[in-house]
């Protein structure tokens, strides 16, 4: 850097660095100028890749983030995508699965996130809790774009892309470049018994450059939150007793209940750190590094709504599980070496993360003194990770593109619970649960495209997959258990096809056909389960999912009409069945003989609809039932857990100038079920799924010199709905952002 460069920077830094003292707060990297200005795109294809995707496609780009969403977390910036919703509960929230078209929040495993190659799906699993994807490597001041690709129409991506690919990518400098943003949000939380304010704090800042050949990029983000209760604590509703006070309910099933307090009040303090660099070996090969770093130090309290004769607050319900401590460290790390020619593409990839240290901490003593000290359980999940190899290349044959390569990937699962004396800081005690396994899969894959006249373009592509799952180990203390799990071997191949009429300028009219074989993970193969006293171990020998997917997709000048068509035989769902064939019933991941779902997706972006207005949206329509199902009979006919039949979306901005943008959304959903049976009636209680329409307003100012403003409101008319947890209610935002 020169010194002219570096005087300038510290210079201009300086009033950042002050206002950053004042409170530790965060925001995104103001939008650009009105010219700059790029909502959502919706389109038949994605933006020229090696792997040449010919799936239905919708994206959004740093600035229209910056303009329209309040985007506080990474997993923010796809909340007004079409067809999508992020099950977050709150700013910081490390459970945020991704929930499809066809597949629920619960179903973490059919769909792939990526941020510059890097995996963030979290294949150990297939839930909504410890195989939620890791948003947290990411930062909202990083994005560049956000690519989502509908179905598992591409045979560059494995079959967890039954529902969709999510790609981020990431800047990467040109010239000395810094941005430094800081800001707050203030979440009322009204609910029972519970009246709390809840803020939460986030500063980020980037810097990068690039000297010739060389290129890096730093970031640093940290956010400190508190969140609304993810849980209420009931019982079966009583009356007698010297315990006093709680809330007369009723549950999903609509079963009489007594809401004896709320649990699972979170505090988090969060730290990301983001190294990238890149080498220009020659004009046209790049060699590139990016490491992340996540830390997470959460704690997670606890509040009675009873008490006791003597007026003190009385815990006498299930409480401890509500009650916690996490300690996270995660790294991730990504090597590659691209080039790129007018005949030629290709790329070599290998990713690693790992979770060096997660430990969570919950007591088992009586509150509200185990609150300080008692015995407990430490959970450690030390070791568990995956790691992924990709070799890919695309030849550009005149009217054809020829794209193939070659995968590899490991997950591992590593999860020992020890007593322990001191649940807040002693050491391990006895084992008394464990699981443990590993899969590992390989790939090659082929597809061409090939425009066989100027109007028809046909698409054919295949994917042969090796899988193995292996080293499954469970244990537990009592009731005493110690298996080793048999291994299980898999070889599958998924056929793709897909033909593109484009007959006349801005029509073109898509049919796709792919067929995907989703494997099970490490979670759904390897877990216990135990009922009342007795615990069983489930048949491990699961079969793969065979997802079958059709659509036609019509589009015309920014509209897209997509039919599409889903079925699953074996799906893997969670459901109600006999342990081991015996008179135990019991809720564990089994095959499901068949589901299907279809349905009717419309997505618009219309910039400038009227002068200054940019105008997009989506409206979806599902059709999904379980149709076969032997081990559970009562769910045929039934929709499958947590997919509602209707969801929209609306984004309106106005452009007053130059420097003010004023954005209004809106989030629509059905209620769904959480049940496969679809027992659970009730909707508006704790553990229900219900319909929400939930409306967002943002407004940016841009000031003189590189300096901006933004402030929102999320939740704006207070909505109080639950998705299984309570949901945030209106929750209001300021940030203040400078760029260099």
């Amino acid at each position: 850097m020169s010194y002219p460069h570096t005087v300038r920077l510290r210079r201009a830094l300086l009033p950042v660095a002050l206002a950053a003292g004042a409170g530790p707060c965060f925001a995104e990297a103001f939008a650009g100028t009105e010219a700059d200005q790029t909502v959502v795109i919706t389109a038949q294809k994605a933006p020229d890749t090696i792997e040449n995707a010919p799936s239905s496609h919708a994206s959004v780009d740093a600035t229209a983030i910056a303009a329209t969403v309040n985007a506080t977390n990474v997993e923010d910036a796809l909340k007004y995508l079409p067809s999508l919703v992020i099950r977050k509960r709150h700013i910081g929230d490390t459970q945020s699965p991704l929930a499809t078209r066809t597949s629920g929040v619960g179903a973490s495993a059919r769909s792939l996130i990526y941020a510059d190659g890097v995996l963030l799906s979290a294949l150990i699993g297939n839930n909504n809790t410890s195989a939620s994807p890791r948003w947290s490597m990411v930062t909202p001041q990083e994005i560049q774009r956000i690519d989502v690709l509908y179905g598992p129409f591409s045979a560059a991506y494995p079959g967890n892309s039954i529902g969709a690919v999510v790609n981020i990518t990431t800047r990467l400098p040109d010239r000395l470049e810094a941005t430094a943003s800081v800001g707050t949000s203030l979440q009322t939380f009204r609910q029972y018994g519970t009246v709390r304010d809840l803020p939460a704090f986030r500063i980020g800042a980037t810097v990068g450059d690039r000297m010739g050949a060389f290129a890096w990029f730093l970031s640093a983000d940290h956010v400190d939150s508190k969140s609304q209760p993810l849980a209420y604590i009931t019982a079966p509703r009583t009356t007698g007793g010297t315990v006093t006070g709680g809330y007369d309910d009723v549950n999903r099933t609509g079963a009489p209940i007594r809401v004896l307090g709320a649990g699972g009040f979170e505090h988090q303090r969060q730290d990301n750190l983001k190294l990238k660099l890149a080498f220009d070996l020659t004009p046209d090969v790049r060699l590139s590094y990016i490491g992340g770093l996540f830390l997470n130090d959460t704690v997670a309290t606890a509040q009675s709504y009873q008490h006791a004769a003597a007026g003190n607050p009385a815990f006498t319900g299930a409480y401890n599980s509500n009650v916690y401590l996490y300690d996270e460290r995660h790294w991730s790390h990504a090597l590659s070496v691209k080039g790129d020619g007018k005949a030629f593409d290709w790329e070599v990839i290998g990713t690693l993360y790992r979770f060096s240290h997660d430990v969570q901490r919950t007591p088992t003593g009586t509150l509200p003194a185990a609150f300080d000290s008692g015995p407990g359980n430490l959970t450690r999940l030390d070791g568990t990770g995956w790691g992924t190899f990709d070799a890919k290349g695309a030849w550009h044959l005149g009217p054809q593109t020829l794209s193939f390569g070659a995968h590899w990937d490991a997950f591992k699962l590593d999860s020992n619970r020890y007593a322990t004396a001191g649940w807040r800081e002693g050491g391990e005690g006895a084992l008394n649960l464990a699981s443990r396994g590993r899969t590992r899969t390989a790939a090659v894959w082929a597809q061409d495209a090939w425009t066989i006249a100027a109007p028809l373009t046909l698409t054919l592509g295949g994917r042969y997959e090796w899988w193995h799952a292996f080293d499954g180990f469970n244990f537990s203390a009592s009731p005493a258990l110690t298996v080793d799990q048999p291994s299980l071997s898999a070889a599958r191949f998924s056929p793709k096809a897909s033909l593109a009429w484009a007959p006349s300028a801005g029509w073109k009219l898509t049919a796709s056909f792919g067929r995907a074989w989703r494997f099970p993970t490490v979670g759904e193969l390897y877990q216990v389960v135990t009922t009342g006293s007795n615990l069983a171990v489930p048949n491990p020998n699961l079969r793969p999912e065979r997802a079958t997917s059709e659509e036609l997709a019509i589009e015309h000048k920014g509209i897209r009409l997509s039919l599409f068509n889903e079925v699953i035989d074996d799906a893997l769902l969670s459901q109600l069945a006999p342990l081991n064939g015996g008179p135990l019933l019991a809720t564990f991941v089994q095959n499901v003989d068949r589901a299907r779902t279809r349905g009717v997706e419309l997505a618009f972006d219309k910039p400038n609809i009227l002068p200054r207005l940019d105008l997009s949206g989506s409206v979806t329509l599902v059709d999904p039932k379980i149709v076969a199902d032997a081990a559970f009979p009562a769910a045929i006919g039934k929709r499958p857990p947590q997919v509602p039949r209707r969801k929209a979306t609306l984004v309106a901005t106005y452009r007053l100038d130059g420097a003010v943008s004023l954005t209004a959304a809106a989030r629509y959903s059905s209620r769904s079920f959480g049940t496969i049976d679809n027992s659970d009636a009730i909707t508006h209680t704790y553990q229900g799924f219900e319909n929400y329409l939930v409306a967002d307003v943002r407004a940016v100012v841009k000031l003189s010199g590189n300096w901006s403003l933004a402030a929102g409101v999320d939740n704006l008319t207070n909505r109080k709905y639950y998705l299984f947890h309570p949901f945030t209610q209106r929750t209001f935002t300021g940030e203040v952002n400078w760029k260099f």
